[in-house]
């Protein structure tokens, strides 16, 4: 376990944040993601695949409530969370949506923290931070879509108040169509006492 770190924080993430960021998303979807896959897609988790993709959402985001955070230990980026309007009502006819968000429910795109600098408190205030931004925004909710078979980030989340609504989908994650399961947790935002990360 890490031990937190005085110059810890959390912020909006700035152009010159992209190659960070992008080098932390490959270690958490390598470490995540990599067991589901073939292996010429695990080799494709790499920096420069996902830069591309981050310097235009910051360039020209979908919706002015669109957010890149970023947590920093010092000046090092080591976790991101990528927040904005639910976009769920998008998501294809086979997924499972037994109770449908308002357009009022923000959303955590996609989240996460170096797997070296796990259990130093960065993920908690990266996930508070999301929440107070998306609270900021005039949000009643919030959702997150996780891997239904990744009980670290599960539990994590679900700590913070974030609870399964019901809602999965499954992600072809394979050439040969294996997929993986994804379930939806949700939590109100009109509750102060919810979706508070530990």
């Amino acid at each position: 376990m890490n031990s937190p770190t005085s110059d810890a924080g959390v912020r909006t993430a700035r152009p010159n944040d992209v190659p960070a960021v992008a080098h932390v998303q490959a270690a958490v979807w390598r470490a995540t993601y990599g067991p589901l896959v073939d292996s010429e897609v695990r080799d494709a988790f790499k920096p420069a695949a996902f830069e591309p993709a981050w310097r235009q959402s910051l360039r020209n985001p979908p919706t002015p409530l669109h957010r890149l955070l970023v947590a920093t230990e010092g000046d090092t980026v080591v976790g991101f969370a990528a927040i904005g309007p639910c976009e769920s009502a998008e998501e294809p006819a086979e997924a499972s949506e037994p109770s449908e968000p308002t357009t009022r429910t923000g959303e955590i795109f996609t989240f996460g923290v170096s797997p070296d600098r796990r259990g130093a408190g960065n993920g908690s205030r990266l996930l508070n931070a999301a929440v107070d931004t998306l609270r900021a925004g005039d949000f009643a909710a919030v959702t997150m879509w996780v891997l239904a078979d990744d009980e670290q980030t599960r539990t994590f989340v679900a700590a913070a108040g974030l609870q399964p609504d019901g809602a999965w989908r499954d992600r072809v994650v394979a050439a040969d169509g294996r997929t993986a399961r994804e379930v939806r947790l949700a939590a109100s935002l009109t509750d102060p006492d919810a979706a508070t990360a530990p």
